[in-house]
């Protein structure tokens, strides 16, 4: 059964979870047991356990699971390249930010009690 998931709704337990039963099914279509995993990544075979059952493990195992199954360059996909486009290095006249500017829609309305505020 496959693990159906809405991204834009889901939290990061069940985003966790969908992305291992991936990694479950890549590693099972490939016909590789989890002790093969284990040790083609250099974790444990209760790691490779815990990640199938989406039982929290850390981003370094995902990666070490993704270089032995040969799946990483998948990451790109998830860090695309932040490099600017061509039309907004001419915005910014040549120049690469540095640091995020504060934007003045961005700044909260002052607070205030009741409607003597108003």
């Amino acid at each position: 059964m496959t693990y159906q998931i809405d991204f834009n709704y889901a939290n990061s337990d069940q985003i966790e979870k969908a992305i291992c039963e991936r990694i479950k099914k890549t590693r099972l279509l490939r016909n590789w047991s989890r002790d093969r995993l284990a040790q083609e990544s250099g974790v444990s075979s209760r790691t490779i356990a815990r990640l199938e059952e989406g039982a929290g493990v850390t981003f370094d195992t995902i990666i070490r699971v993704m270089i032995a199954m040969r799946i990483q360059e998948n990451l790109l996909v998830l860090f695309p390249d932040p490099s600017i486009r061509p039309i907004e290095m001419l915005e910014m006249k040549g120049k690469e930010r540095k640091k995020a500017s504060k934007r003045k829609e961005d700044d909260p309305a002052p607070w205030t009690w009741g409607p003597e505020g108003k």
